[in-house]
């Protein structure tokens, strides 16, 4: 099964407000993101364009969503109606992206975890690297292959949680379960695939650096949680975040 976003797409926007998405998964990889004052940047699996919109705020000139969902580009364009900033949507697939060096960064939040198998994690990664300059930086965050899923752990209290079926073999469908404010859970299905069948994706896709980035806490997060409420998280955390240069 592969995740069909369209009749989900406005319970997974209200999932973004789950607080270890702005503590965590956004404050890291605002740390990642260079100056992209001037910047002409990608935004692959872009949703209803969180993550497209903070870029375009961040500085970048030219600003681009690509989704596969008609459901989540039409929820970005309502948005970029209500309030404008210049960025554009597409509907396309990511593994299939039409440009040829035009992007000085491409950044992409739970893509990659999409792929069913190296094969089609390598088109992914082909995709990203043609669309970026040299020297270009893919900035992502996907579900962590270093994860080991121990079933006795829960992520609960950060309003979700994880299921497989079998060992963690290459492809292995991990059913991510997220609650909901009002009490209703919705389930996004990725694929396992560990971390050295990533590394040599990026490499044969024509990265010369690859970095995996450990996961920040916000000051305000752990303010208004408390430290220990973060730490099965930070200990375990579920979402790994890469930083590749071409």
């Amino acid at each position: 099964m592969t995740t069909d976003y369209d009749p989900i797409a406005e319970e997974y926007r209200r999932a973004k407000q789950q607080p270890w998405r702005s503590h965590i998964e956004a404050y890291t990889l605002d740390a990642m993101l260079p100056d992209l004052a001037g910047k002409a940047v990608i935004d692959i699996a872009c949703g209803e364009g969180f993550y497209t919109r903070r870029l375009r705020q961040k500085g970048a000139a030219r600003v681009l969503g690509v989704d596969l969902s008609a459901g989540m580009i039409d929820l970005a364009r309502q948005q970029e109606g209500a309030a404008p900033l210049g960025v554009d949507y597409l509907v396309g697939d990511g593994k299939e992206l039409a440009f040829d060096a035009e992007f000085d960064v491409a950044f992409a939040a739970y893509f990659l975890n999409y792929a069913h198998d190296r094969n089609e994690l390598r088109q992914m990664c082909d995709a990203v690297a043609r669309s970026l300059k040299p020297g270009g930086r893919f900035i992502t965050v996907n579900c962590s292959p270093m994860l080991d899923f121990d079933p006795a752990r829960s992520y609960r209290q950060y309003g979700f949680e994880a299921k497989i079926q079998g060992a963690l073999v290459e492809g292995t469908p991990i059913v991510w379960q997220i609650f909901l404010d009002d009490g209703s859970t919705i389930e996004i299905e990725n694929y396992y695939l560990d971390q050295q069948i990533h590394e040599d994706a990026f490499r044969a896709a024509g990265f010369r650096e690859v970095y995996w980035r450990a996961p920040k806490l916000s000051p305000e997060g752990e303010q208004g949680f408390g430290r220990d409420f973060w730490k099965p998280f930070l200990d375990n955390p579920t979402v790994a975040f890469i930083d590749c240069v071409k």
